[in-house]
């Protein structure tokens, strides 16, 4: 089961939960002042009814209005009904008041001017809030004269509230079971959800038990750059582990033969001092160019990419340029240098450096006198990534297919080859395979070596 505590599960449904209240109460407020808008306005419609019922009942005694009771509604008879009524002058004298205002006060409107009409709401002596609605009318009499005469009707709000109550508790009960519900299937599916979670840490328990070397296929879409670059950092550290053992066997195997020859030259009597010297020397020489070659392989940065910056290859390709432009000066050596707008790779800089660095200065040994250089991008591959292609070129006497697959191929000892013939080549061919790309040979239009390098990344 999970832990909720400090849980994804708990994160998500203590946010559900406050995403569930906003809403719901942001919901429930506009409800409600719904509710309180379309009841009023039902009331206001009643009212203007109960105006045109009081009107029709009006009867003239002399100089003053009545209502016939037989006209009106029964609850203007009752004290207390709920429902009152009023006749009064645009003055205040009242002409008729309705028999359920007996026993209670309630003061209308009766400063309107004829035509107009006022809805408010008001509060009787006893305590009891009520709607009214008051209408201004100029009544001709029958003996001739004209009079402004108010009508007012008021309804108890006692009912509406009551629903207004009852429709509040509907909406937050409803609401708050809803919710619940919500929170309650959030808890229980979620963990579904969480699926491909608790897969990536039962997997990664069987790296760390050595059941499995690296995550598995078909996980969510947004899972997937986690995985790719979990797998790549595993790989990684699988190749810098293979790289480190067999650095140690290479440099174990390699310092053998000068260590034999300097025990040789320490046991044999009779060679003179300056010969042993000189012999000494050239062994030790050679133990110092063995273990330089082994540190440069062993200390590739393995293509751990994650959280690295894009290098810059005009950058660095013009800098590494302009180094072998002074160490190569008296050549007077041609160099043209193409690479293309904004092209970056991800990458440590320190092995790209090494990598051109180490094509260029092959180039620039066996070259006559022109050396092409091209870094382009490669199109976008199935990795996501987008690549890099580094050729280079020269008129020198080129080199044999043959050749270049030995000085490539694994396991290649410096002592099996002279200084500068296949070390930089080997350590391009290390760095090629760490990146995931390939490297070629062809003959160049400049009539000698064409060396093509893509890396992909990782």
């Amino acid at each position: 089961m999970f832990n909720f505590n400090n849980s994804l599960i708990t994160r998500v449904l203590v946010t559900v939960t406050l995403l569930l209240v906003i809403f719901f109460g942001v919901t429930s407020f506009a409800l409600d002042q719904l509710f309180r808008e379309s009841s009023r306005q039902a009331i206001n419609d009643r009212l203007d009814v109960q105006i045109l019922v009081l009107m029709a009942a009006a009867e003239e005694h002399g100089s003053r209005l009545q209502a016939a009771n037989q006209l009106l509604d029964s609850r203007y008879l009752g004290p207390n009904s709920g429902l009152y009524g009023q006749m009064a002058s645009q003055s205040g004298e009242v002409f008729w008041r309705s028999p359920s205002l007996l026993g209670d006060e309630l003061e209308f409107v009766t400063h309107i001017k004829p035509g107009l009409r006022q809805f408010d709401e008001r509060v009787m002596s006893s305590g009891t809030r009520v709607l009214a609605l008051s209408v201004a009318i100029e009544w001709q009499f029958d003996d001739g004269h004209k009079q402004n005469v108010v009508y007012s009707v008021a309804e108890s709000m006692e009912q509406y509230y009551q629903q207004l109550n009852g429709f509040r508790i509907r909406l937050f009960g409803g609401f708050a079971v809803i919710s619940l519900l919500l929170i309650i299937a959030f808890a229980v599916f979620f963990p579904s959800v969480l699926k491909p979670l608790r897969r990536i840490e039962n997997e990664i328990n069987a790296i760390e038990s050595g059941k499995l070397s690296e995550l598995g296929d078909g996980y969510p879409r947004e899972l997937m750059g986690v995985t790719e670059n979990m797998n790549a950092l595993l790989r990684s550290e699988r190749q810098r582990m293979v790289r480190y053992r067999d650095t140690l066997g290479n440099l174990a195997h390699s310092l053998k033969t000068p260590l034999a020859v300097i025990r040789s030259l320490v046991s044999t009597q009779g060679l003179e001092l300056a010969e042993m010297s000189r012999q000494m020397s050239e062994q030790v020489a050679r133990m110092d160019q063995i273990v330089s070659y082994q540190l440069k392989r062993a200390t590739a940065s393995a293509a751990i990419t994650l959280g690295v910056a894009p290098v810059n290859l005009r950058e660095i390709t013009q800098s590494i340029n302009n180094a072998l432009q002074k160490v190569y000066v008296d050549r007077h050596i041609a160099a043209e240098i193409h690479v293309s707008s904004g092209c970056e790779f991800i990458a440590d800089k320190a092995d790209l450096m090494e990598l051109i660095g180490n094509l260029l200065d092959n180039a620039y040994k066996y070259c006559k006198e022109n050396i092409q250089v091209k870094v382009d991008f490669l199109p976008i591959t199935e990795a996501r990534r987008q690549g890099i292609m580094i050729v280079v070129e020269d008129d020198g006497p080129g080199i044999k297919l043959e050749q270049f697959e030995l000085v490539l191929a694994r396991g290649m000892r410096l002592d099996e080859r002279s200084m500068g013939q296949g070390i930089g080549l080997s350590v391009v061919r290390e760095l090629v395979e760490i990146y995931r790309g390939s490297i070629e040979l062809s003959e160049s239009p400049l009539g000698g070596a064409c060396v093509t390098v893509r890396l992909l990344g990782c």
